[in-house]
């Protein structure tokens, strides 16, 4: 019993801790949605969209615990990243260049 308590506890900080993060990011950029997606073994990611074209994501050990702190964090959830979701991204040069550089090997 003590176990389960103990990764009881060890989640619910998890959570709490996800949800503080996706409320301050919410809070710099007016508001934000998300989007929870499996990732395998490493758990599930979180992207964010803030209100403004922002943008971010962050990495949960589960997607029950991503979905937890979402929820708790009070924003809209998407089920995909669909296009008029995605289109509330704005990209800069920065990521323009990223992208450029993958498509020629950098």
């Amino acid at each position: 019993m003590a176990d389960t308590q103990q990764v009881d506890q060890k989640a619910e900080r998890k959570v709490a801790r996800l949800a503080k993060q996706i409320s301050t990011f919410a809070r710099a950029h007016g508001g934000a949605e998300g989007q929870v997606a499996h990732i395998g073994e490493r758990g599930a990611r979180i992207v964010l969209v803030g209100d403004d074209g922002g943008w971010g994501d962050l990495v949960a050990p589960s997607t029950e615990i991503a979905r937890q702190a979402v929820e708790k964090a009070g924003i809209t959830v998407h089920e995909s990243f669909d296009g008029e979701f995605a289109a509330k991204v704005t990209t800069g040069p920065y990521e323009w260049k990223r992208m450029a550089g993958i498509q020629i090997g950098g």
